[in-house]
């Protein structure tokens, strides 16, 4: 598999067109940073590492409103893929629909979201957009 992030946002992509309530995809300890971030922010309602073999999965429970159905995520946007890398300096950070969603940025300090690399003033590769 030549680019595991894209996959990772496939899966769950297709699990939310599929109305499904959890999702399995195998694990890695950038997926698994990804995974604590759209928790944080309440995109999905909840995740669990299942360690079985040796990569492990992550199960991840869509969240989904009560009255009518619609899926907290409404678009999840790979950014920067393995042919074609998109970086990012701290003044130059993306706006995700002018601030209301996020992006996924990956620094020398790990995995954050746009707001908080502006804030550490600190750049990096651009994983992905959600909202």
């Amino acid at each position: 598999m030549t680019d595991p992030i894209a996959d990772y946002l496939t899966r769950l992509r297709n699990a939310i067109s599929a109305k499904h309530r959890v999702v399995e995809v195998p694990a890695s300890n950038l997926k698994k940073e990804i995974t604590k971030i759209l928790f944080d922010k309440g995109y999905i309602l909840n995740y669990k590492f299942v360690e079985d073999g040796p990569q492990g999965t992550i199960k991840v429970a869509l969240k989904y409103d009560a009255v009518n159905k619609v899926n907290a995520i409404k678009k999840l946007i790979r950014v920067s893929t393995p042919g074609l890398r998109k970086y990012t300096g701290y003044k130059d950070m993306p706006r995700v629909i002018n601030g209301l969603g996020i992006a996924i940025i990956s620094t020398s300090k790990g995995v954050m979201t746009d707001k908080e690399a502006s804030a550490l003033r600190i750049g990096g590769e651009v994983l992905c957009y959600v909202y």
